[in-house]
């Protein structure tokens, strides 16, 4: 394999990675078993190409996937690396998932356990893996926040949020990169995130590239056992079917070029712009090698647009996860309905911490909010505080919807809340 030199910035903020990363996931957990030996060998011989990004999440194998990289990178430089971690989804013993965890004493906990697991001091970017509907984003980013200060993070990132969610979540602390699913098959972030977070500066690391496979040629029949992907409506029965003659369409260009439609479909991704970092999933050094070719295509516009024609997103059948995954997805909602509760968290922190002027001089991340705060909490964020209000004075979430003090429940969280969370200054 040649060592890539190529780089890309994760937002127009945020540090230069290779330009593409290895994500990890598979060699732990949810596509059938895997060889340890090998995938060990996989994830050294990628830092030996170059790759510098390594994608991970503290339930893949319930630390599994962890203590895996722990054990490759023995003898690598640490800050050449760039290592980012998902956190949040809770499993049993049996590796069932339970839902999702992302209060500020859970964020921290599984930091500690992730520094112990991967054996370092810091995680390079740290991501919610899922919006927790019953948690604010700012009780959760400000967790991370304090993690940020306190040397243990060195960046945020957001994984499977809508447009407004980001938004939102950018205006109360500085995100860099957020983890999408984005393939020839999978592209509704094209609609409403894409330009979101273009606007606001942030870059994409993209997971399932392939479409789970069904963009390579390994996918031939239905996955079966312990692969995960037999759960998924785009594998099941007509819909497979209908989506393994779109791909025979693209098998036929990336033969035409003298390439694999593995590489063929790689290139796609990182021809959709230089702030998108394609993650590939390799488990193998053969699939690494296969995956590392894609970086030698120039697709020309032309073929881009054949190639568009001919796997066109809105006739890729089965949505891709199952029906109560798609549920927790806050990235599949649309605009108006993204982020749910998390809205009126937004408009609560603006008003507890920002005047009306102040809000029309805020930075371009809060500007946006401006039109949608409403009135009352606009008319309430004018107001000077009042000795005394405890709406006012407190910081805790409660007593914005309570007209009580809420006495000693805040605490040491009102100094943090206030010093995690303000504009940029």
């Amino acid at each position: 394999m040649n060592a890539i030199r190529a780089t890309r910035r994760l937002g127009k903020a945020g540090p230069e990675v290779s330009i593409i990363g290895l994500g990890c996931m598979g060699m732990s957990d949810f596509y059938g078993p895997a060889d340890e030996t090998e995938s060990l060998s996989t994830i050294r011989a990628a830092l030996d190409a170059g790759i510098t990004l390594l994608d991970t999440g503290d339930f893949y194998g319930m630390g599994h996937n962890e203590l895996l990289l722990r054990e490759a990178l023995k003898g690598s430089r640490r800050e050449r690396l760039f290592i980012q971690v998902k956190f949040g989804a809770q499993r049993d013993p049996t590796g069932a998932f339970l839902g999702y965890d992302a209060r500020p004493a859970a964020v921290k906990t599984a930091l500690a356990y992730t520094l112990r697991r991967l054996n370092t001091e810091y995680v390079d970017l740290y991501q919610p893996a899922r919006l927790d509907p019953a948690v604010p984003i700012e009780d959760t980013l400000g967790a991370v926040a304090d993690c940020v200060r306190a040397g243990y993070v060195r960046h945020i990132g957001l994984s499977e949020m809508g447009a407004d969610t980001i938004r939102c979540a950018h205006a109360v602390h500085p995100i860099i990169a957020v983890q999408l699913e984005y393939s020839l098959m999978s592209r509704g972030l094209e609609r409403e995130i894409l330009p979101a977070v273009r606007a606001l500066g942030i870059g994409v690391t993209a997971y399932g590239v392939l479409s789970r496979g069904l963009l390579s040629d390994a996918q031939r029949k239905p996955p079966a056992g312990s692969d995960f992907r037999a759960h998924f409506p785009r594998f099941q029965g007509e819909n497979l079917q209908q989506n393994q003659a779109l791909v025979q369409a693209l098998h036929r260009i990336a033969t035409g070029r003298g390439v694999t439609p593995t590489q063929l479909a790689i290139a796609w991704v990182l021809s959709r712009g230089d702030d998108i970092v394609p993650l590939i999933g390799a488990r193998t050094r053969a699939q690494l090698s296969e995956a590392m070719g894609a970086l030698e295509i120039s697709l020309t516009a032309e073929e881009l647009d054949r190639i568009a024609r001919i796997v066109p997103a809105d006739q890729v059948a089965g949505t891709r996860y199952g029906p109560a995954q798609m549920a927790m997805l806050d990235s599949e909602r649309p605009e108006s309905q993204s982020g749910g509760p998390l809205w009126n968290t937004c408009a609560r922190w603006i008003s507890q911490r920002l005047s009306g002027a102040a809000l029309t001089s805020a930075s371009p991340s809060l500007c946006w909010i401006m039109p949608r705060v409403p009135r009352a909490v606009r008319s309430i964020a004018s107001r000077p505080r009042r000795a005394g209000d405890p709406r006012r004075a407190c910081t805790c979430m409660t007593s914005i919807r309570s007209s009580t003090s809420c006495g000693a429940r805040c605490g040491s969280r009102s100094k943090a809340r206030n010093t995690i969370a303000g504009p940029a200054r």
